[in-house]
């Protein structure tokens, strides 16, 4: 080969070799964002938009989400953390951790020239048996009033005992059956004001106040009548109003509606809620007749309302129903009432499925936020424990997870060792950062506590971020969902996965539509 081929062949290694340190550098930037909030001892982090906006969070969803990124590896990260708060609601910052650690050191081996094909084979296999283990350690949460449950909630919600105890609580009033629901979120149960006090009860809250003052502010045993439309004649153009048939349909429209009305009171009706607007003369009525009216309602809400009262959401073409079919689409609750100083409509123990809301006081406007994120992470991680179990935390699952894939090294051939070892490296990261946000050297406690947990055949061995001693994580109360740690696994496997795969970076002219069959649309960057 001339020195012109080698010097060709070079330069393009190094073009490939260019893309893939790119694509590292920007995931364990993202990475790096959030490794230092890790543990009881991690610090906040503050956001700061364009107008001068500040949010200050420990939370690594959050700041993952609302920083500005324009990298794409680093937004296949940020989408990993979306999916992984979907699935499991909470683990993010960990997945975020894992992710960068497996990416820095399988970059790391692809540069020393082993081939990325390989550096994936070890990867893999070491997850895979990283994972077998972490099951293998599962211990199941078999009962509601089970005093781990309290750990998981406060380990989660960062040491905060008040939300760690609305947070069970409002888990034993929804029931088991309810939280091992796929489609049931408990975290969507959670809601924070400045000025409320702490208190969990079965019921949901509207977040809009009754349409006027002359309106009732509490109501007992309340048939409900749900709307997903407007509480309003139908309407007619205005080009037919011009006519006499037209005109005459219109006050036919109007005499239906006041009907409709009629039949609403009739009913015995309470409580009406609606998507949309309330023309003035359903107002008038409704109020003369003591029903409180809620317009303009958000659709979740008024979901969450017809599925705990037992209500059926109709449009107000509905309302021309028979009332002895109308009465069966009707909810029920045992009180409604209104929180003036909140601006809020609280609707109590109704007659259909149980549904809890979790309240959580703040102080001030500046804190609130903050505070429901910490109750949403409680309630997910409380919800992911009854469902998938509980393993012990503080990074020692992890590390015994470590010990055990570095054992593969002698099971698996050739170069695949080097993905082995990117999995070792990724796994001692938790405990490592943990440590170090502590304030503690990491070399040094991970050497203490592989000894220890070698010595003593421990799994849940790890270092107490106050006093730096090895001690037992279970013992100490320190647990976390298995769900949220094997998902965070299989994230970061995954980015990291994508991200070695890529040797080249092409950039796409613009065009209208997609044809990514034509490569002639493409230049190479």
């Amino acid at each position: 080969m001339s020195l012109k081929q080698q010097a060709s062949a070079g330069a393009e290694v190094d073009e490939k070799l260019s893309a893939l340190i790119t694509n590292a550098d920007a995931i364990r930037a993202v990475a790096s964002s959030v490794e230092s909030t890790l543990g009881p001892r991690g610090l906040d982090t503050m956001l700061v938009d364009k107008f001068g906006n500040v949010v200050i969070t420990n939370d690594g969803v959050t700041i993952l989400t609302m920083m500005e990124v324009n990298h794409p590896a680093a937004r296949m990260l940020i989408n990993i953390a979306r999916a992984q708060q979907e699935e499991v609601g909470d683990g993010t910052t960990t997945a975020a951790v894992l992710a960068g650690a497996l990416v820095g050191k399988g970059v790391e081996q692809v540069v020393k020239g082993v081939p990325a094909a390989r550096v994936i084979e070890g990867l893999r296999a070491g997850i895979k048996r990283a994972l077998s283990f972490m099951q293998g350690q599962t211990r199941a949460v078999e009962s509601l009033t089970d005093p781990v449950l309290r750990q998981v909630a406060l380990v989660a919600g960062r040491e905060h005992e008040d939300i760690a105890e609305l947070v069970v609580e409002a888990a034993g009033l929804i029931g088991r059956e309810k939280l091992l629901k796929q489609s049931f979120k408990l975290s969507e149960a959670v809601v924070a004001e400045e000025g409320a006090l702490n208190q969990v009860f079965m019921g949901v809250i509207i977040n809009k106040e009754a349409m006027n003052r002359q309106m009732p502010r509490v109501l007992s045993s309340v048939r409900v009548l749900v709307l997903d439309d407007a509480l309003e004649a139908e309407s007619i153009e205005e080009e037919a109003l011009t006519t006499e048939a037209g005109f005459r349909h219109y006050l036919e429209l109007q005499a239906e509606f006041q009907n409709n009305l009629q039949k609403i009171i009739s009913l015995g009706v309470g409580l009406v809620l609606t998507d949309r607007g309330v023309a003035d003369i359903a107002e008038e009525m409704l109020t003369d007749t003591g029903v409180m009216v809620v317009q303009r309602v958000a659709h979740s809400e008024l979901r969450k309302v017809a599925e705990h009262t037992g209500a059926v959401m109709i449009k107000r073409t509905g309302l021309k129903k028979d009332p002895q079919q109308l009465v069966k689409l009707l909810g029920e609750a045992e009180r409604v009432q209104e929180d003036e100083l909140l601006e809020q409509v609280w609707i109590l123990e109704g007659k259909g499925k149980p549904l809890a809301t979790v309240l959580v006081g703040a102080a001030t406007a500046e804190v609130v936020g903050e505070r429901e994120r910490i109750a949403k992470d409680a309630a997910s991680a409380v919800q992911a424990a009854v469902k998938g179990g509980i393993l012990p935390g503080g990074g020692s699952l992890e590390l015994a997870a470590a010990r055990m894939v570095e054992k593969m090294r002698g099971e698996v051939s050739g170069m695949a060792v080097y993905g082995i070892d990117c999995v070792v490296e990724a796994l001692q990261r938790p405990l490592a950062q943990i440590v170090a946000n502590a304030g503690f050297n990491p070399l040094e406690k991970l050497g203490d506590v592989m000894a220890a947990q070698s010595a003593g055949g421990s799994t849940s061995l790890a270092v107490h971020c106050d006093s730096g001693q090895v001690v037992d994580m279970l013992a100490l109360g320190v647990v976390d969902p298995a769900p949220v740690k094997t998902y965070a696994l299989k994230a970061a496997g995954e980015i990291a996965e994508a991200i070695l795969r890529i040797d080249t970076i092409i950039k796409m002219k613009e065009y209208k539509s997609p044809d990514l069959n034509s490569v002639s649309d493409m230049t190479v960057r």
